[in-house]
């Protein structure tokens, strides 16, 4: 009986630590995913992004510290909002022969954050879907920060995350024969705003 008791006391103990998920929504104005690519074989390197991106970040925190202990990301970047910074170099970016933005108009990355140190986060594990073809992918998150927006006085979380993908494995091979190089670096930056 004593045991029980004890299981129980616990048990409610442990439940007050946890404090409840809590979302933020993307914000649009303040969330650009950029990559760099390499453009022939190393004669220069291309950088771009893309300027309409949507989505959620859910957070789990400790009750009594308020440091995060688990969260889940669901991001959709809409790929026809791509800028190189050049219309002409946008158009061939959005025809068959590289995005196929009719065809795919979104890529999605949704996960979850995998590995903290120091009670930090710095790495989310998921799946990016890319040109219609799904593969895992690892984030590394360089910084993540929440605090109370100066303007809305509401929550906002800001993070920036990287990581290196080969865009050949996705489909998107333009330039290969020409001796590009197929890796890209994805250069993640983005702002979320708490819900409620």
């Amino acid at each position: 009986m004593n045991k029980l008791i004890v299981s129980l006391a616990l048990g409610l103990t442990t439940a007050t630590l946890v404090a409840a998920p809590v979302t933020y929504n993307l914000d649009p104005n303040h969330s650009y995913p950029s990559f760099a690519a390499d453009h022939m074989g190393g004669l220069s390197v291309w950088r771009g992004k893309f300027t309409k991106t949507s989505g959620r970040v859910v957070l789990d925190r400790d009750a009594q510290s308020g440091a995060i202990t688990s969260g889940n990301i669901d991001v959709t970047v809409d790929t026809s909002s791509i800028d190189f910074g050049n219309e002409k170099l946008n158009e061939h970016a959005r025809s068959d022969q590289i995005f196929d933005v009719a065809k795919f108009p979104t890529a999605t990355f949704v996960g979850t954050i995998s590995k903290f140190k120091s009670g930090k986060p710095v790495e989310a594990k998921g799946t990016f879907t890319l040109h219609g073809v799904a593969k895992p992918l690892t984030l590394v998150i360089n910084s993540l920060l929440c605090k109370p927006h100066p303007v809305s006085k509401k929550e906002v979380c800001g993070a920036d995350a990287s990581a290196v993908l080969d865009r050949s494995q996705f489909g998107v091979d333009y330039g290969k024969k020409y001796g590009f190089k197929m890796d890209v670096t994805l250069q993640i930056q983005v702002e979320a705003i708490r819900a409620d």
